[in-house]
């Protein structure tokens, strides 16, 4: 339990020192991640087939509606594991710290199911993001074939 605890309050420390001294990436994350565009359901409704063959609808910004999906979610999962650890370490009982152990599980199992779909992602299983591991874990770079496939238009 302590070195859950401990872990916990280090990715408070973490959280809190990269939105501090990367304010303005920070910034622009949000406003490229809350950016809704008209052909945003196209782009959904062709994602099945774009993430098997590799034809993505176009898009515009920096991340595709699926990116700032997960984008959202991300955030809103660390954000409530974050809030239910620090409710759990302060409470010491009682209903409402049954209901933070409930939100913090749930949360954990949501963040838990990102994780795994950002890394099939990134492994390349599905055909349409073969490539894209490089951008993700390795210098931050794209082969140009690549970055024309996912994002189409942008040339």
């Amino acid at each position: 339990t302590e070195v859950h605890r401990n872990a916990g309050w280090l990715l408070v420390a973490v959280l809190g020192a990269g939105v501090t001294l990367g304010i303005r990436a920070a910034w622009t994350f949000a406003r490229e991640t809350l950016r809704v565009d008209r052909g945003d359901a196209r782009w959904f409704l062709r994602w099945p087939t774009g993430a098997l063959t590799g034809r993505f609808a176009r898009h515009e910004g920096h991340f595709d509606p699926g990116q700032r999906l997960a984008n959202l979610v991300f955030v809103g999962a660390f954000a409530t594991v974050v809030v239910s650890g620090v409710a759990l370490t302060t409470l010491s009982g009682g209903s409402t710290f049954a209901t933070m152990v409930r939100v913090h599980r749930g949360a954990t199992y949501v963040l838990t199911a990102l994780v795994i779909g950002h890394l099939v992602v990134v492994s390349g299983l599905l055909p349409g993001y073969r490539g894209v591991w490089r951008a993700m874990v390795g210098r931050g770079r794209l082969r140009a074939r690549t970055a024309r496939r996912l994002w189409p238009g942008d040339r």
